[in-house]
């Protein structure tokens, strides 16, 4: 069974860009057809991986094919900031994680005791901000999978992040990470042989998962922020008078692909294992 582990809809909230974070949407993924589209493209199982929010569950909960998720925002012990993604959860499970996401300790030992799948999302990029060696071993340590296929990040970062599963004994997983309907589904994780939500979860916690799909790049990245942009326009007609934005939106991305690019680089030489740069994170996880 295929199931794309990172998606978002009108509920994941604003933006975080500067200035447009009052009036502009993460994404503008209406539930329903988020729902339709990824059973279009071949989805056996469908969730929603939100920030911060299971608001997506209301029109979704009738679908037996459906099962809820989150990606959380947590504050490392080092003050840095990163989105875990956490599934098979329940609305009572969604609250005891917003209620611990700035204390990890507290949250992994939440997880833990209900026996829910976390994974570090997008490791190799600076989406979230700065990290630390201290996060590494963190991720190392204790969470249970790694995003190996993120359909928004560059084929390197994520080949980065395989190498850091592989090497730490992290299942690998996959997902779209799409905020707009064109990437929905084309980035997935697969489960062999299981027949229902409950049997494909078991298989992620054992680790019976083949991600696939496609990477990120330049292109795709720009078509997706053209489409929030759209649907920006569409959704508030005033700014229209903004929709001269759109036209620098490929040098924009073409300067978080350098920057992307910078960050999966340091890390990934910094992480580089077999070699004495990545011993303070195995000594940790060890």
């Amino acid at each position: 069974m295929r199931c794309d582990l990172h998606v978002h809809t009108v509920h994941s909230g604003h933006c975080t860009v500067p200035l447009l974070d009052k009036i502009c949407l993460e994404s503008y993924n209406e539930p329903a057809a988020l729902y339709a589209t990824l059973k279009a493209r071949g989805m056996d199982l469908v969730t929603v991986t939100d920030h911060d929010s299971i608001d997506a569950v209301e029109e979704l909960r009738k679908h037996p094919d459906f099962f809820l998720s989150e990606e959380v925002t947590c504050h490392m012990p080092s003050g840095t900031e990163m989105h875990a993604g956490v599934y098979g959860i329940t609305e009572r499970d969604h609250i005891e994680l917003q209620r611990r996401r700035d204390d990890m300790e507290s949250l992994l030992a939440y997880v833990n005791e209900r026996r829910l799948f976390i994974t570090v999302n997008h490791v190799y990029s600076g989406l979230t901000g700065k990290r630390t060696d201290e996060d590494f071993a963190i991720f190392a340590r204790d969470f249970h999978g790694v995003e190996t296929i993120n359909g928004q990040m560059l084929k390197v970062a994520n080949d980065l992040a395989v190498q850091f599963a592989k090497h730490f004994g992290k299942v690998c997983v996959g997902g779209s990470d799409s905020h707009a309907m064109g990437a929905l589904g084309k980035t997935w994780t697969e489960v062999p042989h299981v027949a229902s939500v409950d049997e494909f979860l078991a298989g992620l916690r054992r680790g019976q998962t083949i991600p696939g799909g496609e990477h990120g790049n330049w292109w795709k990245l720009t078509c997706a922020v053209n489409e929030i942009g759209v649907s920006l326009i569409k959704s508030r007609r005033w700014t229209a008078a903004l929709s001269g934005l759109l036209a620098v939106a490929p040098m924009v991305v073409l300067g978080n692909y350098f920057r992307e690019l910078a960050f999966a680089a340091y890390w990934g030489e910094r992480n580089r294992f077999g070699e004495s740069a990545a011993s303070g994170v195995r000594e940790e996880a060890a």
